[in-house]
């Protein structure tokens, strides 16, 4: 990997929803109600924090999961996800907070999703001279990773740059949402193109090179060596205009607004008051306190 500085970006909501399924419920806060997800995500940052002693950080969170731009092209986006239980909806907000107690820049947006914020992050840091790490396992980041950045799936630690981009998906990150628009992704409720899998549309990809090169030369598709190819070749043409709405859904978004410049995510000394405060009305154990006083000081 490239010896220049990194920012971390991490994918909060993930972490929080990951949270909620694998901790016990038997955390509660002062008032007596749950706040399991925030105890479990506040070991998974505090634990990052230690082991990668960012000085460039951001954690971005979904809050548009009725009201993204996506939404307004395609009103069946995430249509088959359930919004969260007011518990869970308290806990994202708590979760923020403990975030920002650390002194880590949260991003949030009704309009654009923490993908938009942090690939918009990446962007303009870029020109910043400063490397991604991309903290997530989600398969729709590979989209963003230059030569120089990774993809850091913690709870696997297993971490990727473009090659590993291209080992899971048989894609390139350039065609990745090209690649997710013709096979669909069912977690966005995209439905890609009918009768196009996987292999499939990465067979495709290699060949043409990009969706447009494909539907411009869609006539070639039927005498290609892959299996149905002829009535892939018509799926293809009668779905034309289908497939390019849900790559305007799959691509990630570069112009959302996040602070410009490399010092809008430089990790701050936390607020040790703010902290204090949170620990006592969360019921924090001993060990919880004293590792996030530790990291008080980036």
């Amino acid at each position: 990997m490239n010896g220049a500085a990194a920012v971390h970006l991490i994918d909060g909501s993930l972490y929080v929803f990951r949270a909620w399924h694998s901790m016990p419920d038997e955390f509660h806060d002062a008032d007596g109600r749950p706040v399991n997800a925030v105890h479990g995500y506040a070991r998974f940052l505090c634990e990052l924090l230690e082991k990668a002693r960012p000085e460039h950080v951001a954690v971005a969170f979904d809050a548009s999961l009725t009201t993204s731009f996506r939404n307004a092209i395609y009103p069946p986006y995430k249509a088959n996800r359930e919004l969260p239980p007011p518990d869970l909806e308290r806990q994202f907000v708590l979760c923020r907070e403990v975030t920002q107690a650390l002194g880590v820049t949260v991003l949030i947006d009704h309009s654009y999703e923490a993908d938009d914020l942090i690939g918009s992050a990446l962007w303009s840091l870029r020109g910043h001279g400063l490397r991604g790490v991309i903290v997530s396992a989600d398969k729709d980041f590979g989209q963003l990773l230059g030569e120089h950045d990774e993809q850091w799936d913690y709870a696997r630690n297993q971490r990727w740059g473009p090659a590993g981009v291209h080992e899971k998906l048989g894609v390139h990150p350039h065609q990745v949402a090209d690649y997710l628009a013709l096979c669909g992704d069912p977690v966005d409720n995209v439905p890609g193109v009918p009768g196009v899998g996987a292999k499939t549309a990465a067979a495709l990809l290699a060949h043409f090179g990009s969706l447009d090169a494909l539907l411009d030369r869609v006539d070639e598709v039927a005498y290609l060596r892959i299996r149905g190819a002829a009535s892939c070749a018509a799926k293809l043409r009668e779905h034309a205009e289908a497939v390019r709405l849900y790559r305007r859904l799959t691509r990630i978004a570069l112009d959302a607004p996040v602070a410009p410049g490399a010092d809008a995510l430089r990790r701050l000394r936390g607020d040790e008051a703010r902290l204090d405060e949170l620990c006592g009305r969360l019921r924090f154990g001993p060990l919880t306190r004293s590792r996030m006083r530790a990291l008080l000081d980036p």
